[in-house]
């Protein structure tokens, strides 16, 4: 695939006219058609639909994508992942665009180091794969409310996914900046991206008939000039299309197979068929198994899907991790949040190495594809380091007065609404509520996700999603009620994402009379927040900790730095940051029992390592070379 390479700048036209002059009078009388790119005389009408064939200008084309998403690898391991993406046979790289992560506050942007979008996109072309862009700006995902940004809900009328003025008018400037940074990467300028996706799956949700046509519109009004395409489920497939905007379809079983051919002819006439995702695992929820679909069945389905004339994007590739908070959650039944590792058994595992999956799929594409695939790329070698003892401790309560000014509040104030982030509030990771309370009784209200109950610095227990009652035992005097609320995913699918604001939601009552005059600390626990700590705030572990607590201890690395997998085995729940990157949760409720570590991000020499417990800490923690998810399915 050629190269991209920037537009010239306007202000040269005049000269470009000269020398476009110029070279004509010279070569007129050559056969100068052969002296011109070739990508420059026939990137014209780009990715299109002909009956049912999708045409790559003149060509057939069969698209064989799958999906890797670059904000859940580490920027090294791109490289390594597209590579093996290329070995597989596919032809086209499937991304979401996390709008929550892209612009943290209101109007302010973030494009470098992992969330580098283009450096991603043309590293792709660099390989040789083409791209099918999902910019959203509403993405699923299983991240943080289907990447969303949070501070959407600081206004209590918000209508998220609907033409709401508040909804569109941030719609609106964030495209503004996402699509002047896409647009040049068009294949029809020059770059790999040959397809768009309008939203994401919005059949399901269905609140706005109006509302996709703006997103439509929002993108071909920003210079979005390739072929569009929309993705849903069975359930949302009637109500999901747009009128000239191709329809694709999501599913995993066979027995969905026929919706590729009769809804889609009936909605769209005879056009090309495409599964935009066919899931080939599915993601794992706290306290819930580890999901696994066999190989052989994805064979089966994936042949299936190409022998009925269908083009297909495996969903994930390459699924990585939920680094730091990101993680979404779901609610059909029951509030269930997302584990750390989003390696969804998937064709490569989380730390991007082969399965029984990837080998079976290579044979298949490599037997469509009518050529030699390129030689899979070697493993990243991986390792178990010595233990490390956690020698240094932080109580939660002695950090508190490291930490910014809390903010003083007659009633409790949701994560979103705190007047910090320049207005924009809070996003991530805890908060915590201080109140004075006299008697002891009945603690009741609503707590967004998880909320830890002290009396003073002793914990009674928690309020969540089912437990909204606590007993208050007896107390002397004035005494200081504390409540460690977490966030642990904003749901990101269902028709309740416009109720996702965290931390406590409205009044807390005790005995039924509402409490007053809270002191609200924000623990967002970014790199800025731990950098408070200086080394003079530590001090050794004692013998009976008070929780919660950061631990701090130190990991030595004498050679290069290899990938390997943390393991808590002792501790309950926390968080735990090398080297100042939030690796994210680990809970012993499982299904995950460890944390991929990326030896990208350790250093030869000493790594810091910093663990925040909530309630009770293991001696030691471990490293281990192979992940423990529910199930081995790693292979050699």
């Amino acid at each position: 695939m050629p190269t991209w390479s920037v537009p010239r700048r306007p202000c040269r036209a005049f000269g470009l006219l000269m020398l476009v002059i110029l070279s004509f009078l010279v070569l007129r009388r050559l056969d100068w058609r052969g002296l011109v790119s070739p990508w420059l005389r026939h990137r014209q009408s780009g990715l299109h639909t002909k009956g049912q064939n999708f045409m790559l200008e003149d060509s057939t084309f069969w698209i064989l994508g799958g999906s890797v998403h670059y904000f859940r690898v580490p920027r090294a391991y791109w490289r390594d992942r597209l590579l093996k993406m290329k070995a597989c046979g596919l032809n086209t790289l499937t991304t979401y665009v996390p709008w929550n992560l892209h612009e943290p506050q209101r109007g302010a942007f973030d494009f470098s180091g992992n969330l580098d979008l283009e450096a991603f996109v043309l590293m792709a072309a660099e390989i040789g794969l083409w791209v099918i862009l999902r910019p959203g700006p509403y993405i699923c995902s299983e991240i943080d409310l289907g990447g969303l940004p949070s501070w959407l809900l600081r206004d209590s009328g918000m209508r998220l996914r609907t033409t709401y003025k508040g909804f569109t008018e941030a719609v609106d400037l964030y495209f503004d900046h996402l699509m002047s940074r896409v647009v040049p990467l068009q294949y029809k300028y020059g770059g790999p991206i040959i397809a768009v996706q309008v939203e994401n799956e919005y059949g399901s949700y269905n609140k706005d008939p109006a509302y996709m046509p703006y997103i439509k519109k929002a993108l071909e009004d920003r210079g979005i000039v390739e072929l569009l395409l929309t993705s849903d489920n069975k359930d949302g497939l009637s109500k999901g299309f747009v009128h000239g905007v191709l329809a694709t379809i999501n599913l995993q079983s066979q027995e969905e197979l026929h919706l590729l051919t009769t809804f889609l002819l009936s909605v769209q006439g005879v056009q090309p068929k495409m599964v935009m995702e066919y899931w080939t695992g599915w993601f794992d929820s706290w306290g819930g198994p580890h999901n696994i679909l066999d190989s052989s069945e994805v064979l089966k389905t994936v042949s299936a899907i190409i022998d009925a004339g269908s083009s297909i994007n495996l969903y994930m590739f390459h699924g990585g991790t939920n680094f730091g908070f990101i993680g979404g959650a779901s609610s059909l039944n029951s509030y269930l949040p997302v584990v750390t590792s989003y390696d969804y058994d998937a064709v490569l595992t989380e730390a991007g190495d082969y399965t029984a999956k990837f080998i079976k799929l290579r044979e298949l594409f490599g037997s469509i594809s009518g050529g030699p695939l390129l030689p899979p790329p070697d493993l990243l070698p991986k390792t178990a380091y010595e233990s490390v003892r956690p020698v240094l401790y932080l109580s939660l309560w002695d950090a508190l007065q490291y930490m910014e000014e809390p903010t003083n509040s007659e009633k409790p104030i949701n994560m979103e609404n705190l007047p910090i982030n320049n207005g924009n509030g809070q996003s991530f990771g805890y908060t915590l509520y201080e109140t004075t309370i006299d008697s002891s009784g009945v603690l009741s209200g609503l707590v967004r996700d998880r909320g830890q109950v002290f009396v003073n610095t002793v914990s009674i227990g928690f309020l969540d999603h089912k437990r909204k009652k606590i007993i208050i035992p007896l107390i002397q005097g004035y005494t200081m009620l504390r409540i460690l609320v977490e966030n642990c995913g904003r749901v990101n699918y269902g028709n309740n994402i416009d109720d996702q604001r965290k931390g406590l939601i409205g009044n807390i009552y005790l005995n039924n009379s509402p409490l007053k005059n809270f002191r609200i600390y924000s623990l967002d626990m970014k790199k800025s927040f731990l950098q408070r700590f200086g080394a003079n705030m530590w001090s050794p572990v004692p013998e009976t900790p008070a929780f919660p607590a950061f631990f701090l201890g130190a990991l030595s690395i004498a050679l290069s730095p290899l990938d390997t997998f943390m393991k808590l085995e002792g501790w309950e729940k926390g968080v735990v940051f090398i080297n100042g990157q939030n690796l994210g949760r680990y809970w012993n409720i499982g299904p995950q029992e460890t944390l991929y570590l990326p030896g990208a991000w350790l250093d030869q020499g000493i790594n810091q390592v910093i663990v925040f417990e909530e309630k009770m800490a293991g001696p030691m923690i471990q490293f281990t070379e192979t992940p423990h998810l529910g199930r081995n399915r790693y292979i050699n």
